[in-house]
């Protein structure tokens, strides 16, 4: 028997925003978006919506955004509801025992990795990072412990070799909205799958540091061609130059060399990039960006720099 679902919607970042789309173009009734305050951002501080504030916003949809830890501003709004189902796709907070007490069906979780592996708050960096072949999304139930819970679906994507965390995000953003999609069809049927995560191959995926973001040039090359990959876009390996935070992105391994330079020396600045000495092998950085600058290409940045020889560090 066929049944009417009341969802509530819980996400803040552009990952989310496919999901919320894909269910509202699915049928389903959203009686409200939960999100995270607005941020001041820019020179200016001026309070900026996430994402899925304006697409909410865009349609109509109530929005609440919680204030105090653990969510407690909103309890007496979401019982107020009545939701069926809270679904959760890259909110930003873990969610309060309260909260996952209020849907009659429970909280179904959008997560970019397949479960038990890279649980935590970055799958998709980490994945990158430690040279995965392949990830993927799992639809998974909700419960107190970190991404523990039982898993509903899951579908794997591969990892190619210039992917990096916005790209792979992208298309595991459009995967998980159709999963969860699917996962509510199975729901309204009543085809509820709770099947528990395998006690073997946990893996985490912890918060990004500024420490890591920071290039070690004595590193091998192909360990920073993944770390490189792994923080592009947000929030952005980096280098010193002159001084200054020099992110770098577009990383392509580069040729073994016949010394050993010392890391961090930049050997040719060409239309190609920008090459430098690594631990182990060299790394071309296509593309450059100064603190408080435009991301550049290579060639456009190097115009007027004497780059050849310097050291980045």
């Amino acid at each position: 028997m066929t049944q009417t679902l009341r969802l509530v919607f819980m996400g803040t970042p552009a990952f989310a925003v496919p999901s919320l789309q894909a269910v509202l173009a699915g049928g389903f009734e959203v009686a409200a978006v939960v999100t995270q305050p607005d941020r001041p951002q820019g020179r200016g501080q001026q309070l900026k919506f996430s994402p899925v504030k304006t697409e909410a916003s865009a349609r109509g949809i109530s929005v609440l955004q919680p204030r105090l830890k653990g969510q407690a501003d909103i309890l007496d709004n979401l019982r107020q509801i009545k939701p069926d189902l809270i679904l959760v796709v890259a909110f930003g907070q873990m969610l309060c025992r309260e909260i996952l007490a209020i849907p009659s069906l429970g909280v179904l979780n959008v997560h970019a990795s397949l479960l038990p592996r890279y649980r935590g708050a970055a799958p998709i960096n980490w994945a990158i990072i430690n040279g995965e072949g392949e990830t993927g999304v799992t639809i998974m139930w909700l419960v107190q412990k970190m991404d523990a819970g039982d898993i509903f679906l899951q579908e794997a994507e591969p990892i190619s070799s210039d992917d990096t965390a916005g790209t792979l995000g992208a298309r595991l953003a459009v995967k998980g909205a159709r999963l969860l999609v699917e996962a509510l069809h199975a729901v309204r049927v009543g085809n509820i799958i709770r099947t528990p995560q395998p006690s073997q191959g946990i893996t985490f995926a912890p918060v990004l540091t500024k420490e890591m973001q920071h290039l070690d040039f004595s590193r091998p090359a192909v360990e920073l061609h993944r770390l490189i990959r792994g923080l592009d876009p947000k929030p952005g390996a980096f280098t010193y130059y002159q001084g200054k935070i020099l992110k770098v992105f577009q990383p392509e391994l580069g040729a073994s060399l016949p010394h050993r330079p010392p890391p961090g020396t930049v050997l040719q600045a060409t239309a190609a990039g920008v090459q430098v000495a690594c631990g182990e092998g060299s790394l071309w950085l296509r593309e450059l960006q100064l603190a408080g600058r435009k991301r550049l290409s290579a060639l456009e940045f190097a115009r007027g720099q004497k780059l050849t020889h310097m050291r980045l560090g």
